[in-house]
């Protein structure tokens, strides 16, 4: 192998290694709970709908959890994440409840504070709610 070959290999693996780590990027924190806004839902107003990757990666899950995904819609921590838009969505059980989140990078938060968590499920829940009257 030559030192070319080497050093690209090392850049791929080291930027996959930084991507795997990382997870989701968005940056948002979760305090405590808070009373439903406009401004703690996702910036969209628009009537839901999903593309064919959404759809597709959803039908991945049982029947039980594609109910439960499509009453969320996002992901309790990226919540303008549409859930199924990275990869299936991952079931966490916070509380006794079902979560659903869009990556692994995002687990951590979402347990880290299970009252916040859960009060930001009921939100999402309540908008997709609205949105699709």
């Amino acid at each position: 192998m030559g030192h070319t070959e080497m050093i690209r290999k090392f850049w791929s693996l080291f930027g996959f290694a930084v991507l795997a780590v990382a997870g989701c990027s968005n940056p948002v924190v979760q305090t405590t709970p808070t009373t439903a806004t406009a401004s703690t839902f996702p910036a969209t107003d628009k009537p839901i709908s999903h593309s064919d990757e959404v759809t597709a990666e959803r039908n991945k899950l049982s029947p039980a959890d594609r109910a439960l995904v499509d009453a969320q819609e996002w992901c309790v921590i990226s919540d303008e994440q549409e859930l199924g838009a990275m990869k299936a969505p991952i079931k966490l059980d916070i509380g006794g409840q079902p979560v659903f989140i869009c990556c692994a990078g995002c687990k951590r938060k979402a347990e880290a504070n299970p009252e916040a968590t859960l009060a930001k499920v009921a939100e999402l829940k309540t908008k997709a709610a609205k949105l699709k009257q």
